[in-house]
């Protein structure tokens, strides 16, 4: 428990999840500050700015709400050149060179938590705190301190994911209050406590988008070309593709081919501008039983001995397969027990041990 020494910086997003964390850490008497990150959000006519968008004036009003509700103060940071940057553009850099980025995961190491993290040391604060579902536990090895990250209480609103990138020095100033609250217990603490966002509806697109498709942002950002898309085993043309880009593994949605079908994404030939498809979606050209990861962090800050048999989810709320891991060159092999459906470059591949996260990486 955290001592009414510490000092916590507390991320306040204007929704129920952050909000109910500021309001547990209070419970505990820590000295607490909140605060609302203004991040890059595209300025269009009539564009969305519905309340469950992130960086709107209705979130913002939403924080201080509860702030006020709470009686702490709040703070706004400026992030809007370095998420652009590190998010935004990532992502449409990724998207333009064939592969499906995660700008979540990608958000949280480099600005949410992490750039947040050393504004706030640099500060003079012990902690941030975030409304995330996770939990981050200090063991002992020797003299040495350990953190370890473990799947939050709350199966079905698991964070963890999302966070395999921080290393050691990062997990030991973040705190996840929310980490063995289910949601609607979050939902009740909040309708106790009198929060003005006990109710609010929580969004499930990406942020900084301000369409429900983000193939509109991306057809809006991206030079697509169009091309032929071609059945993979007959080699037969049967219709045009928008632009690669718009297209992933496994997808149905949106190849659209007027009347026959439905047909499945099997691959992207950039060296042609080709898409391939088939008509079942379990053809086994969709599946595979290995993948080689890059970029990968280990939580422990140490290379577990390999071979490493664990368990890995190749996207999020993926059920997580078994599989050895081990190297190749400065990347890593993964093989499963049993061919995954659908495994997507640029996604991240993240290494369990039962609940507890041993690192990850991105899909080659």
């Amino acid at each position: 428990m955290k001592t009414k020494r510490d000092k916590v910086m507390v991320a306040m997003s204007g929704g129920v999840d952050s909000s109910v964390a500021a309001k547990l850490l209070k419970g505990k008497g820590v000295e607490a500050v909140g605060v609302f990150l203004h991040f890059w959000k595209e300025n269009l006519p009539g564009a969305d700015t519905a309340e469950n968008k992130c960086c709107s004036v209705k979130a913002l009003l939403d924080a201080r709400r509860v702030s006020h509700k709470l009686e702490m103060p709040l703070y706004t940071f400026n992030f809007d050149e370095v998420f652009k940057k590190e998010v935004v553009d990532d992502f449409l850099d990724e998207y333009a060179g064939g592969r499906t980025p995660n700008p979540c995961v990608r958000c949280n190491k480099r600005v949410k938590l992490g750039l947040l993290l050393k504004k706030a040391r640099g500060l003079g604060f012990d902690y941030v705190a975030s409304g995330h579902y996770a939990k981050i536990k200090k063991v002992k090895r020797g003299d040495k301190t350990i953190y370890k990250l473990f799947r939050a209480t709350d199966k079905e609103k698991d964070q963890s994911y999302f966070l395999y990138t921080f290393n050691q020095d990062e997990l030991a100033h973040l705190l996840f209050p929310l980490e063995n609250l289910t949601k609607p217990k979050v939902r009740r603490a909040a309708k106790q406590a009198g929060l003005p966002v006990a109710e609010k509806k929580e969004s499930q697109e990406i942020c900084f988008i301000a369409e429900k498709s983000h193939n509109e942002f991306l057809k809006r950002h991206l030079k697509l070309k169009k091309g032929p898309i071609i059945i993979l085993e007959s080699g037969q043309a049967i219709g045009e593709h928008q632009g690669l880009p718009l297209y992933t593994i496994g997808q149905r949605k949106g190849v659209e081919i007027g009347g026959t079908g439905p047909f499945y994404v099997v691959k992207l030939d950039y060296s042609t501008n080709a898409l391939y498809v088939a008509k079942d979606g379990n053809d086994q050209s969709i599946f595979s039983d290995k993948l080689t990861a890059k970029k990968v962090n280990w939580i422990s800050g140490e290379e577990p001995q390999l071979p490493l048999r664990c368990e890995a989810v190749i996207r999020y709320r993926h059920k997580p397969v078994k599989c050895v891991v081990t190297k190749k060159g400065s990347r890593y092999l993964v093989e499963f027990a049993e061919p995954q459906r659908a495994i997507t470059p640029g996604q991240s591949v993240v290494f369990y041990k039962g609940d507890e996260v041993l690192g990850g990486g991105i899909i080659v």
